[in-house]
């Protein structure tokens, strides 16, 4: 019967391409808010573990929440902290299309590197899909290193910088996972990110109002919270290489994010650099399920 089929597997790819959307909110929730980025990012950790510690209390997954944490999951949280508080930052000096598409060329240097550190060997198609992203993103700078021309553009590309190889160092991770399940995984990655981000936090204090608290909640909740259980359950039960080009769409909806409440606009030039990156990506998803290495969960999301 198709229906039965193919219904339960429509209802993943909604929920993949739901994470994808909810995780490109990011962006844009961190503007409303106005805060540090360490606090941006702390309570998108904090209360996204605490919203999935919940949801586990009130399943049946209740019995996975005490278990030892292996030391890759440790590490990986602390990459996780890294990766988002620098990506935040990134978007507070260049355009939150430029920070979203230096990060999405995590996939292609984690593959250049494992090529050196795991000894896996990149094949034509692999080197052609890394150069045509590369292409990609000297596009989306129009081949320079500040195309706006706005003197804080290099700080923010520094940063972007910075977001790109922390990504690319918790995907490197994460090619040997331990035996914790999904759940375990994010529950300890997102406490041990906050924790690696709360000296920050007690450092400094700034006067939250209440508008921005709001704000955090819902960063809390929406790219916290429902971006991850949505990807949770998609990887469950959809190939990593459909899932990883659903994840697409997440870049895709942080340019109409920036478009639509910012007024960020791209050229023709940047468009088609878009366009190449995420295909690149795409690309280099199906090879490494073409040959067998199938790409971590945490590979496929970003934000």
């Amino acid at each position: 019967m198709p229906q039965s089929v193919n219904s339960p597997k429509l209802a993943f790819i909604l929920l993949a391409i739901t994470s994808a959307v909810c995780m490109g909110t990011i962006g844009t929730l961190a503007r409303f808010a106005a805060l540090p980025a360490e606090h941006i990012t702390f309570y998108r950790l904090f209360l996204g573990a605490l919203c999935l510690l919940l949801y586990m209390l009130a399943s049946s997954k209740r019995s996975q929440i005490l278990h030892k944490p292996g030391k890759r999951t440790l590490i990986n949280g602390a990459m996780l902290a890294g990766f988002m508080f620098f990506y935040i930052q990134a978007m507070n000096y260049t355009s939150m299309a430029n920070a979203v598409m230096l990060v999405y060329l995590a996939p292609l240097l984690s593959a250049m590197l494992a090529h050196f550190i795991f000894k896996e060997r990149l094949s034509l198609a692999n080197v052609l899909a890394i150069v045509f992203a590369l292409l990609g993103f000297a596009m989306m700078m129009q081949f320079s290193l500040a195309p706006s021309g706005n003197e804080q553009e290099a700080l923010g590309l520094f940063y972007g910088t910075l977001s790109l190889l922390t990504y690319s160092g918790f995907m490197l991770i994460n090619r040997k996972p331990d035996d914790s399940t999904p759940y375990q995984s994010t529950l300890v990655q997102l406490l041990a990110g906050a924790l690696c981000l709360l000296p920050l936090i007690l450092a400094s204090t700034p006067d939250i109002s209440p508008t921005q608290g709001l704000w955090l909640l819902a960063i809390g909740f929406i790219p916290g919270f429902i971006a991850i259980l949505c990807a949770v359950k998609a990887l469950r039960n959809l190939p990593a290489v459909t899932f990883g080009t659903l994840a697409y769409v997440e870049p895709v909806a942080v340019v109409c994010f920036a478009w639509t409440f910012f007024a960020e606009t791209l050229t023709p030039l940047q468009l088609g650099g878009c366009s190449l990156i995420i295909l690149a990506g795409i690309t280099q998803g199906v090879l490494s399920q073409n040959t067998g290495s199938k790409p971590a969960p945490a590979e496929q999301s970003s934000g």
